[in-house]
């Protein structure tokens, strides 16, 4: 049986398509909301636009790894994504295809239907990934453990967003 390689879910949040997507686009806050990643820095110090590199730090129990990454789209108000192509410890140095995230925005009735995407592709042997996400996840498949990061990643940033909502940052 052929592994699971993509996995998403939604969340609708009380403010604007660009509001939420200017606090996913800005990757040095996404910490505040990811359960694993602690922040991110883009790699030149401007701002992400389609083809900027971005080094992510990521904690996972007492595991820390640091991860390249490229910004794949930019559409303000609709649209951010990135691939992850480069992990190692204090430095990304192995490069690797590891995954694609994709932030989708949507006007939706009471504000914005925000759409998290985790896309495997890692380009290894199904038993391989198998055997390495177990490893690391205490268990499961990445594609068992992706969908409750993805929940609280949404959960926190509709829950931080609403609490501004009204603020400057909502009148964009």
């Amino acid at each position: 049986m052929s592994r699971t390689r993509t996995v998403s879910d939604s969340v609708t949040i009380a403010v604007s398509p660009m509001t939420a997507w200017q606090a996913v686009s800005d990757i040095t806050q996404m910490g505040r909301w990811s359960p694993e990643n602690r922040g991110g820095r883009t790699t030149d110090g401007g701002p992400v636009a389609v083809g900027t590199s971005f080094v992510g730090t990521n904690e996972r129990g007492g595991a820390h790894w640091t991860t390249e990454c490229t910004v794949t789209a930019a559409d303000p108000g609709e649209r951010f994504a990135f691939r992850v192509h480069r992990i190692g410890g204090k430095k990304p140095l192995v490069p690797a295809r590891i995954a694609t995230r994709e932030y989708r925005f949507e006007e939706a009735e009471g504000g914005t239907l925000v759409t998290e995407t985790w896309t495997d592709d890692r380009r290894w042997p199904d038993a391989v990934a198998r055997v390495f996400d177990k490893a690391v996840t205490g268990g499961r498949t990445f594609a068992q453990y992706q969908p409750k990061n993805i929940r609280r990643t949404l959960d926190r940033l509709r829950t931080e967003l609403e609490s501004e909502s009204g603020s400057e940052l909502d009148r964009a």
